[in-house]
């Protein structure tokens, strides 16, 4: 271990988060958890009656709300423990005890779907009327039997939930693979010295000074993938097979219509993304080359996609960050601003300690009970304002749907968990763009802006293509190769980075197998609509459009109360229609044009 890099128990206090704020210490965990082991009784105790009268389901749906509350916070508690020091014991422990809790409170509940089906919804509405509290659960009814033509039998459906384990067993191949036993030869830019390519380092390679450095690192970490191709192209064909099978046995026309059914997503808004991202792609074609000339470079590589023009970078303390993040979203008002920076400065919401055994990465989580937590390991720079703000977006829109719905409502869903952390970047970085005078600062914050853009609106919708491809080839009783993937793949990246690119085709052929998102189904396009619903959204509350902060903030409140095309309509953005992936492109190519004045020589 670097000596840089301190123990989790020397890292000062106010860098980590507030996990006694959940619970005390493990001893106050294990006492709940033995609380609530008891309590699970009480919900089987339920099995057979939901029909009964409208109190009797009344009693139940606040009862396992209770419950539910309760077993969120030990689950999170156990994770928030674990994820930021993977030596800690206590917390391994803590998370055996966590997958145990889940499985014996999901068995507990196991009844309530088939029950409220055979009530049927005439049923309901009629209860609805008679007591009025019951109301409340009427989109979570109405939620409920729109899915019914897709839920099968008892005996069906006990099958079908018997599979996940073992399906989730492909995922895991591909994890345990690629993490573990995959090894990549160390790069190296001509005489100097060797650095060890690994899943952690490939990105802080890529984005080195030095092109020859880059280029050992891209070609040797493709090199690892082709090593194994036809093991992966094999577990990958497999998961898509099941994801066929799935489909296929609730009923659904394709798994396209499978995975996004239980957002209530027409399929008309996958393909619609997809049309509108082919039909823009001249202003990526653009910006490789406006970058290539930026760089001084007679060819634009592969490699050099993560390259950053200039060789230093601002150095951003995280008080600063907090602050430029705040006067950023200072259009929404204090309601939004004062309990952002709150949690950030005084509340200790932000695990942004970097320290040995903490997990890499970034995300927000909590409960309906806990305030809304980030980790990160913040280090100073635009790249951590950025994962800042992003994952703050996703915390204020928690902490809006906590404030504002009930528990059954208080979540939302993922189809529209990336707008409100796109949102808060798109906001922070138009401030720092129109406030900092500095040539150099302002190209940071584009390549900043730049690499969140390549991630979300051209790697992503480009593995969507990549999956519509794969499953269509399945559903048709076609079979899949390696060479055939990379196949798919290289062509999607050609017409993707278009004439400005020298192309490397069988390395950047395995470009599919170095991302695990496609390996939950159609994910991927819910990133590029969630980055084009926010920059639409952040465009009008930038210019001032009447209630467009209000609209906002609406949308952040409903959590699951509305289904999330809806959720999002009362933003104001319709995703059914182009407009919004249209004026994302727009804001893309703005700043490819000021990117182009700023790197061009008077």
């Amino acid at each position: 271990m670097s000596a840089a890099v301190l123990p989790r128990a020397a890292v000062p206090r106010e860098q980590t988060w507030d996990a006694e704020s959940v619970f005390a210490d493990a001893a106050a965990w294990q006492a709940e958890y033995r609380a609530v082991l008891e309590r699970l009784p009480d919900l089987s105790a339920f099995a057979g009656s939901l029909g009964q009268s409208p109190a009797r389901l009344l009693d139940w749906l606040e009862t396992l709300s209770q419950v539910r509350r309760r077993v969120a916070k030990l689950s999170f508690y156990a994770t928030m423990c674990s994820e930021v020091d993977a030596e800690d014991e206590t917390a391994r422990a803590l998370l055996g005890q966590r997958t145990g809790l889940l499985a014996a409170f999901s068995a507990a509940q196991a009844f309530q779907h088939p029950e409220l089906l055979a009530l049927g919804p005439d049923t309901l509405r009629d209860w609805m009327q008679s007591e009025p509290r019951l109301a409340l659960y009427a989109q979570w009814f109405d939620d409920l039997f729109r899915q019914q033509p897709h839920i099968r039998s008892a005996e069906v459906e006990a099958l079908l939930g018997a599979l996940t384990d073992p399906f989730e067993t492909v995922r895991g191949t591909f994890g345990e693979l690629t993490n573990s036993d995959m090894v990549f030869a160390p790069a190296r830019a001509a005489a100097g010295p060797e650095y060890a390519v690994t899943q952690s380092s490939i990105g802080t390679l890529l984005q080195s000074p030095q092109q020859a450095l880059r280029q050992s690192a891209w070609e040797h970490y493709a090199a690892g993938y082709l090593a194994h191709q036809h093991t992966l192209a094999s577990n990958y064909a497999a998961r898509v097979k099941q994801n066929v099978f799935k489909a296929r046995a609730r009923r659904h026309p394709t798994a396209l219509a499978a995975a996004l059914a239980p957002d209530n997503i027409p399929v008309e808004v996958f393909y619609n993304l997809i049309h509108t991202f082919q039909a823009n792609l001249a202003t990526w074609h653009r910006y490789w080359d406006v970058k290539r000339r930026a760089m001084k470079l007679p060819q634009f590589q592969p490699w050099d996609v993560w390259a950053p023009i200039l060789d230093t970078e601002p150095v951003v303390p995280f008080e600063q960050a907090v602050d430029w993040i705040a006067a950023g979203m200072a259009p929404l008002g204090p309601e939004y601003v004062t309990p952002m920076v709150r949690g950030c400065l005084e509340q200790r919401w932000v695990d942004r300690a970097l320290n040995a055994g903490k997990r890499q990465g970034a995300f927000s989580e909590g409960t309906y009970d806990t305030a809304p937590f980030i980790m990160m390991s913040y280090n100073d720079t635009l790249k951590s304002l950025s994962t800042l703000a992003h994952e703050l977006g996703h915390s204020m829109h928690s902490y809006f749907a906590r404030r504002t719905q009930p528990e059954i409502y208080s979540e939302y869903t993922p189809f529209v968990a990336e707008t409100a952390s796109n949102f808060n970047q798109a906001m922070a970085r138009a401030y720092l763009l129109q406030h900092q005078t500095d040539t150099a600062f302002k190209i940071a914050v584009i390549e900043e802006g730049m690499t969140n853009f390549h991630r979300y609106f051209f790697i992503m919708p480009t593995l969507a293509r990549f999956e519509l491809a794969v499953h269509t080839r399945i559903e048709e009783g076609k079979s899949v190769t390696a060479d055939s993937l990379n196949s798919i793949m290289n062509d999607f990246l050609t017409e993707g980075y278009g004439s400005t690119m020298t192309w490397d085709r069988e390395r950047s052929g395995i470009t599919w197998a170095q991302y695990q998102h496609p390996y939950v189904a159609y994910y991927t396009f819910q990133y590029s609509t969630g980055i084009s619903a926010a920059h639409s959204l952040a465009d009008g509350v930038l210019k001032g459009e009447p209630d467009a902060a209000g609209r906002y903030l609406r949308f952040l409140s409903a959590g699951n109360a509305l289904y999330p095309l809806d959720a999002l309509k009362l933003a104001g953005v319709d995703m059914r229609s182009p407009e919004p992936i249209e004026k994302t492109f727009a804001v893309l190519a703005g700043l490819v044009d000021l990117l182009e004045t700023l790197t061009t020589p008077a």
